[in-house]
């Protein structure tokens, strides 16, 4: 018989407070941790993404996931379209923010090491969720998203709903017609809007993200576009894009992604 291999990490369930309820979490705890990072979620019923913090502590990055408010363990009211309300109001965007706020504080807490630098990886959703939260918490250090949006959540909407979840929509439409919907198309929902791109331009902590030049949920080009007009400006602000990978660049056949985000972070000082 083969004797199953340790882990080179450790972990541990944890609970934190914010705004009043109590979340649950993980914290995997590499031996040599070289980055720390607290996973933010994307929309949905998200539990912990216990899967992929344990292929970051293999690479020497801390994490902490937790479970999304109201989901799994963790305490407080789930609001998404599942359960028919707006989760991608402002108010409801800044709470999520604050609980990724929460866990970097609890997981500072637990390195109980200043000098290793944390910061927040996240996906789709997170693209609004994490400015947010960095501008709240000064110990986050770096953002790292996959396929986040630079544009306003009712623009990203109207996108969504013109491409239909049509996964050949790019065969069959151009740049130009897509941005015409963008721009014109009527709103569907009325909530409070938000723009990432004016937390991004206050903000001065490095920032990288992972797109899918075939994503059909968020206006890639358009987005990048954006992230070029902050670079401009001096911002630290990078991306890399996969032009065969769609929407999931987080979880897509290729591990390419993932290993140049890995690369990324432990870059991070």
């Amino acid at each position: 018989m083969l004797s199953a291999i340790p882990p080179d990490f450790t972990t541990r369930n944890v609970k934190f407070s914010s705004s009043g309820i109590s979340l649950s979490g993980t914290i995997f705890k590499p031996d040599h941790a070289s980055a720390a990072v607290v996973l933010v979620h994307g929309s949905g019923q998200e539990k912990r993404m216990t899967e992929f913090a344990a292929l970051l502590a293999k690479n020497g990055i801390a994490v902490l996931t937790y479970d999304k408010r109201g989901v799994g363990e963790s305490g407080g009211v789930y609001a998404g379209p599942e359960v028919g309300t707006n989760n991608v109001d402002f108010s409801n965007l800044d709470l999520l923010a604050s609980d990724a706020s929460a866990a970097v504080n609890a997981l500072s807490k637990d390195l109980q090491n200043t000098q290793i630098p944390i910061g927040l990886v996240g996906y789709s959703q997170a693209g609004w969720i994490i400015p947010l939260a960095a501008e709240k918490n000064k110990k986050i250090k770096f953002m790292t998203l996959f396929s986040g949006a630079l544009i306003t959540v009712k623009q990203q909407l109207r996108f969504q709903f013109y491409t239909n979840g049509n996964s050949d929509f790019w065969d069959t439409h151009t740049e130009e017609d897509a941005r015409k919907h963008i721009m014109t198309d009527p709103d569907r929902y009325e909530f409070t809007d938000t723009d990432p791109c004016d937390m991004l331009t206050r903000l001065s902590v490095p920032g990288l993200w992972i797109f899918g030049g075939k994503d059909i949920q968020v206006p890639v080009n358009l987005s990048i576009e954006h992230l070029n007009v902050l670079k401009s400006k001096r911002k630290q602000y990078e991306y890399k894009l996969y032009p065969a990978l769609g929407h999931n660049t987080s979880s897509s056949d290729t591990k390419e992604p993932v290993e140049y985000v890995i690369k990324w972070i432990r870059n991070r000082k």
